[in-house]
């Protein structure tokens, strides 16, 4: 079986640092330290941790509309109560996992969880867009410490290579579950509170955390850290925040936006220096030479893939339930919830399904089923109901739950002193593939949404200037002209929700074609032989 630890990336000595000098043979793989007794107690912390990241994410889409009616944010104020929390993941993945590397992964960890309670509470203090904007970048800071530390602490803590696989799937499969609880928890909570509510219930979770945490996990970091990579982290963190900014703009903006053209320009030019930078520097913040070894890339890929599609079409599924089939936000949860049950299923199953059929079948089986999935939606029977979406989620999210493999092939391809870079790779290649999926499937869908709507049609039954722009701008501003428009609003509303349900099906086959692709490419680029369980890390 081909061992992801060999051909030289996946070891120390071939790792970059300057224990590792060109031409000299790996050294020999150490024996496998002892597995720690609390090690699935551990897990337990670091997965309910996970849980509560991801669900945040989604029960702001649920929380926004009583947010946004309660503190009246203009629209470049809610772009950015959007935006704030993966621009500041995403630039910040990169150096806080080089940190804990350096410093101390569970110290890194339980910083994580006191950044993000103590922003969680300020939101009592929040009586303006800008203050939930602050709110949203410190738990930005908090999520970016937490995410890749959970991933590199399994990494330690399961020293048993086919243990290992086995909690990565539990990994994967709640980060699956999580994405699904939060439209249902966010839609319980408003049932009976203020959308402060969403924020506030992190606050006592992450007090558990931190206990759990100081009891049951190791601390763990890299033997030999080096000197801190300073270049490296400035540009990460300028390259990345500057690639984000530059997606989510472009997408709501269209390509003539200039921020979004200068912040295109410093990434094109800050990453590849970065790259540069980390494949030249004995001690890179980010390992780059592990995309080296083609399984390693194959994971990396997948994750970017899944990612990107999944994020636009769950938006805008969550839309069509509320605003074209008329569910509350507690029913939109609940019927978004065959797609948790098909990843609760699928990923802790997803090592066991390797070692019968191989990785490289579960990565791009599981791509395929998810693209699949999401043909369901254009190639179902019409008009669009909730049957076909149900099978849909319960396809997307039992290809999703197979891709726990993913973040398996990423970890055990790294050397444990680089489990950090390794983790970083991972979270930012799904925090990437969000905000593309956004920007791009977003922007497909708004296109088709708007080219339904012309003006001139708008015009005809009297909806001029700022309603029309209003009206062709989201399916609930066109709701909320329609409910003005006297009589010519019913078929106003009508006209909307066609077109919305219509943008849906063609970002669909877009997102659905796209994992079909990545699927085919991932296949020709993992090893055939490649086997997860099989590792001297």
């Amino acid at each position: 079986m081909t061992r992801l630890s060999d051909g030289g990336l996946g070891s120390p000595a071939t790792a970059g640092g300057p224990s590792a000098p060109s031409g000299r043979p790996p050294a020999a793989p150490s024996a496998v330290p002892p597995a720690h007794p609390r090690r699935w107690a551990g897990l337990a912390v670091l997965s309910a941790s996970l849980l509560l990241i991801v669900m945040d994410i989604t029960i702001l889409n649920v929380a926004l509309p009583a947010l946004s009616a309660d503190l009246r944010p203009d629209s470049v104020q809610l772009l950015w109560i959007l935006d704030v929390y993966s621009l500041v993941v995403t630039g910040l993945l990169v150096t806080v996992a080089a940190l804990g590397d350096r410093f101390g992964r569970r110290l890194m960890l339980i910083s994580g969880f006191a950044v993000f309670g103590l922003a969680s509470a300020a939101v009592l203090l929040a009586d303006g867009p800008g203050e939930v904007i602050a709110v949203r970048a410190l738990l930005g800071i908090g999520g970016a410490m937490i995410m890749p530390s959970t991933l590199s602490m399994i990494r330690h803590l399961f020293t048993e290579p086919k243990e290992r696989a086995t909690a990565l799937g539990v990994w994967a499969a709640t980060a699956a579950v999580g994405s699904a609880l939060g439209p249902i928890v966010g839609g319980a909570l408003l049932e009976h509170f203020s959308w402060r509510s969403a924020f506030l219930v992190n606050v006592p979770v992450m007090v558990v955390a931190v206990a759990a945490a100081l009891w049951l996990l190791p601390e763990s970091r890299a033997p030999r850290p080096g000197r801190w990579d300073a270049v490296g982290t400035v540009l990460s963190i300028v390259g990345m925040v500057a690639l984000v900014y530059a997606i989510k703009h472009f997408g709501k903006d269209g390509l003539g936006d200039t921020g979004a053209l200068v912040a295109a320009g410093i990434a094109a030019v800050a990453l590849p220096l970065f790259v540069g930078w980390c494949a030249r520097t004995p001690y890179p913040i980010l390992e780059v030479r592990l995309f080296r070894d083609r399984a390693f890339s194959a994971g990396a890929l997948t994750a970017l893939c899944t990612s990107l599609a999944v994020a636009a079409v769950m938006l805008l599924l969550a839309q069509w339930m509320q605003l074209v089939e008329g569910y509350g936000p507690l029913e939109t949860g609940v019927r978004l919830l065959p797609a948790a049950v098909g990843a609760a299923i699928m990923a802790p199953a997803a090592p066991a399904l390797a070692a019968r059929i191989g990785a490289r079948s579960v990565l791009a089986g599981g791509l395929a089923v998810s693209g699949v999935g999401y043909l369901v939606i254009v190639l179902g029977p019409r008009p669009l109901s909730y049957l076909a979406v149900a099978a849909a989620l319960a396809l997307t999210g039992a290809g999703m739950g197979a891709l726990a493999i993913a973040s398996a092939v990423i970890m055990v391809g790294a050397p444990p002193e680089k489990s950090g870079s390794a983790a970083a790779v991972d979270e930012c290649s799904y925090e990437l593939g969000a905000a593309l999926g956004v920007a791009v499937l977003g922007s497909v869908a708004a296109a088709a949404y708007r080219g339904d709507l012309p003006p001139s049609w708008l015009a005809e039954r009297g909806v001029t200037g700022a309603a029309a722009v209003d009206a062709r701008e989201s399916l609930g501003g066109a709701m909320e002209v329609a409910a003005q428009a006297g009589a010519a609003g019913a078929e106003l509303a009508a006209r909307a929700q066609a077109s919305f349900t219509a943008s849906l099906e063609g970002a669909s086959l877009a997102g659905g074609a796209l994992l079909l692709a990545a699927g085919l490419l991932v296949w020709f680029l993992t090893p055939s032989d490649l086997d997860i369980s099989d590792s001297d890390h």
